[in-house]
């Protein structure tokens, strides 16, 4: 049996509670983010989180979700349903699915991740979901960044700024 085509591993909220929301025999881990250009620091911190559990969910805001939370008007570069189909391309992502909402708490509280997954830039008082997960007897895990990779700095370098 080959890999898993990824328009596959993209799923609905209500798929996903399906197939792996409570209660579960396996262990999920869940982050979230735009991941608008996707990038090495991305798919490093993508592969960290896998580790954390038998399932890596990632949560992807929609294209209005994160024109809402964008440092930029020009953001997001790459619509939705790419940025979904590029993240269950790679290996380590086993589910992805679009959220609309502001933040992922919604989603969070539904699936009840094992563990919930963040960067190394957020204070765990500040993670999204935390106390909804702790609550459940999951927990929260930082993961560093990668220095040097950022969405914005690739825009930059794009866009003929400095390296």
């Amino acid at each position: 049996m080959g890999p898993t085509p990824p328009e596959a591993k993209v799923l609905s909220r209500e798929a996903l509670l399906a197939r792996h929301g409570r209660p579960r025999t396996h262990r999920v881990a869940f982050t979230n983010g735009c991941f608008d250009l996707l990038h090495r620091g991305h798919v490093a911190y993508l592969a960290a989180a896998r580790t954390l559990g038998d399932v890596l969910v990632v949560g992807v805001n929609t294209d209005a979700s994160a024109r809402r939370l964008a440092k930029e008007g020009s953001r997001p570069i790459v619509g939705q349903d790419d940025r979904a189909y590029v993240l269950a391309s790679l290996e380590c992502v086993d589910v992805v699915t679009l959220f609309d909402e502001d933040t992922p708490l919604p989603l969070v509280t539904a699936l009840l991740p094992d563990v919930l997954v963040k960067g190394g830039d957020y204070a765990p008082e500040g993670v999204v979901g935390r106390d909804v997960v702790e609550g459940a007897g999951g927990v929260l895990k930082l993961i560093p960044f990668v220095e040097g990779y950022s969405t914005t700095s690739l825009l930059k370098r794009i866009r003929g700024g400095s390296r």
